[in-house]
């Protein structure tokens, strides 16, 4: 996925809260948009190089949004926006192998108390809910989820679990929103609920992908799965 509006690469300052921080701008230090409630704290360092996203919406109070940052010389994109639209390119162009045979991608459908990303649907009517979680944390080239505790992500696993006893397929995709991982894993340490139930989900017949991303300043798309450990 190309981002067509105008990029900026500038110099982080610090993030006050979850949606703001604030950068170097032209000899300027200016408030920016941050799209992603998880902390990137080993991301966002003072001083670090960050991207910015320039938005005009009429009613923003801040002009552009941080979507990436440079660790080391490693490039994560953090737009917790990005991995919902980069799983429905990769699912029309047929990227994700086990998931070719689903010709019908619904966005935002209900079933039981959640609502999932996608709904698929083969030519035999057949169902497929797939849950996406976006992944920016990573040490020596192994990516974990979460970065903060997830209620709401522990939810939608047992969510996934009820709709495979009930006879309907579904899954869960991490999207690691950084190249060159060796392996994605649950970070216990983090959320050891989240771990148990993504655990369980596997027991079940739930399906867990992780795939990496190949990450430009002004793109990203999926490139290749990646191994998950349980």
């Amino acid at each position: 996925m190309d981002i067509e509006k105008n990029i900026r690469v500038v110099k982080f300052i610090n993030r006050p809260n979850r949606f703001q921080a604030y950068v170097k701008l032209d000899n300027e230090t200016i408030m920016v948009h941050v799209p992603n409630t998880g902390r990137c704290k080993e991301i966002l360092v003072p001083g670090c190089t960050v991207i910015l996203r320039e938005e005009n919406g009429v009613n923003r109070k801040t002009k552009y949004d941080l979507i990436a940052g440079y660790k080391g010389n490693k490039l994560i994109n953090i737009d917790s926006q990005i991995p919902n639209k980069i799983v429905e390119e990769a699912l029309l162009s047929k990227k994700i192998e086990k998931l070719k045979i689903f010709n019908i991608v619904e966005r935002e459908k209900t079933y039981g108390n959640s609502r999932f990303d996608f709904r698929l649907t083969d030519d035999y009517n057949n169902i497929y809910y797939l849950e996406v979680k976006g992944v920016t944390y990573e040490e020596d080239g192994k990516a974990k989820f979460p970065d903060a505790p997830t209620e709401r992500g522990r939810k939608h696993l047992l969510e996934l679990v009820e709709a495979k006893n009930k006879g309907i397929n579904g899954g869960v995709i991490f999207v690691l929103q950084m190249d060159n991982m060796k392996s994605f894993r649950p970070y216990d340490d983090m959320d050891p609920k989240f771990g148990e139930a993504l655990r369980m989900a596997k027991e079940n017949g739930v399906d867990i992908f992780a795939y990496e991303c190949t990450v430009g300043e002004k793109f990203i798309t999926i490139s290749k799965p990646v191994d998950v450990i349980l």
